[in-house]
């Protein structure tokens, strides 16, 4: 039976997301795929997205950037957490090598571990990083030109991509610094069906009422101007990954018989972050974004440009969003609609035609 190992970044679910759709697809060419995820991503994530036979063992494959919430990155604790993950770099190298040999994987998949590469490497097994971003290129962006211990870290990374036969990059991306061989391919993304009847009804809402899904992705928010958004008359909240009070205008996503992407696909507009997943399956849907930007994580710029070319969006800065000064935003919105031609994501298909070679 054909084996794939996947090597998926815990740092929240965009890189998850991202690799889900491809091994759909590779499961359409490839009669009896099985895959094994490795990866801290919770299995409850796979249940409903994932649509061939998976394992899978939670073992940590990155640090990827350390967060206080979905906005803001611990630079310091970052280079920090990875001291102490390369500090052990040859043993952690050593323990997946010889993991992949006991399971004989056709291809070694990483969204977006270097380890796997290198492990991949020793264990003589072909690997393919399949991303928008390395974390050489976001790293590269918090290095202390003053600290050559920065700059010894960042040269491993680098080098541990260039163990990789190919990278598979999806659009919008970035150079993919470290990775010798670069094919690219289309922007992925596997919208649900959607289903805004049955949601509205479950919500009880008015037909003059719109719905907004508050979600910023795998990294959770600590808390919302709940008294502000009790007031915003006209609109309903689907909360998902904060707390959310007891009310009649706010519903926590937990407690709706509805996944993420059915809400996502249902939803009149979404309030999140420039993340990969939520931004290029709303653009894809043709949903109005109103965005909050981080500045400082390297893709962000390119996830903007993206959205705001092919989709709709509006950006509302941190003041006002951790303030619930909102309505202006939905105003902006209201009345305006996607502009650009929608793109065809086309990447899932692209990256499965690629990597079906490996299993001839």
């Amino acid at each position: 039976m054909p084996l794939i190992w996947c090597a998926i970044s815990g740092h929240g679910y965009g890189h998850a997301a991202q690799v889900v759709p491809v091994l759909n697809e590779l499961g359409r060419e490839i009669p009896n795929l099985t895959v094994l995820l490795r990866t801290t991503v919770s299995a409850s994530f796979f249940h409903d997205r994932l649509t061939i036979p998976w394992t899978l063992q939670s073992v940590q494959q990155d640090v990827g950037c350390i967060q206080n919430g979905p906005l803001d990155i611990d630079i310091p604790a970052t280079w920090n957490a990875l001291d102490e993950f390369h500090a052990g770099w040859d043993a952690r190298v050593a323990v997946e090598a010889k993991a992949m040999k006991m399971a004989a994987p056709a291809i070694v998949l990483a969204d977006t571990p270097y380890l796997a590469a290198s492990a991949a490497k020793q264990a003589g097994i072909s690997s393919a990083v399949v991303a928008s971003f390395t974390w050489t290129d976001v790293l590269d962006c918090f290095t202390d030109p003053q600290s050559p211990h920065h700059h010894t870290i960042l040269a491993a990374v680098q080098k541990a991509y260039g163990d990789a036969d190919v990278g598979l990059r999806i659009a919008p991306g970035l150079p993919m610094i470290g990775v010798k061989r670069v094919h690219d391919i289309g922007p992925i993304a596997e919208p649900a069906p959607s289903r805004p009847e049955e949601l509205r009804s479950c919500l009880k809402l008015k037909n003059s009422e719109r719905l907004v899904l508050v979600g910023f992705g795998g990294i959770p928010l600590n808390a919302l101007p709940w008294h502000a958004v009790e007031e915003l008359q006209g609109y309903h909240f689907i909360v998902d990954g904060a707390p959310a009070p007891a009310s009649s205008r706010v519903h926590p996503l937990s407690a709706l018989p509805f996944s993420f992407k059915t809400v996502l696909a249902s939803a009149d507009l979404v309030m999140t972050k420039p993340g990969y997943g939520t931004i290029v399956e709303a653009v894809a849907l043709g949903l109005p974004v109103i965005y909050v930007r981080r500045f400082n994580f390297a893709d962000e710029g390119s996830l903007v440009d993206f959205l705001l070319r092919h989709g709709c969006g509006h950006e509302l800065s941190r003041e006002d969003f951790f303030s619930g000064n909102w309505r202006p935003a939905f105003d902006a919105l209201a009345e305006r609609k996607a502009e650009g031609v929608r793109p065809s994501v086309t990447g899932a298909t692209d990256a499965a035609r690629f990597l079906s070679q490996y299993f001839q």
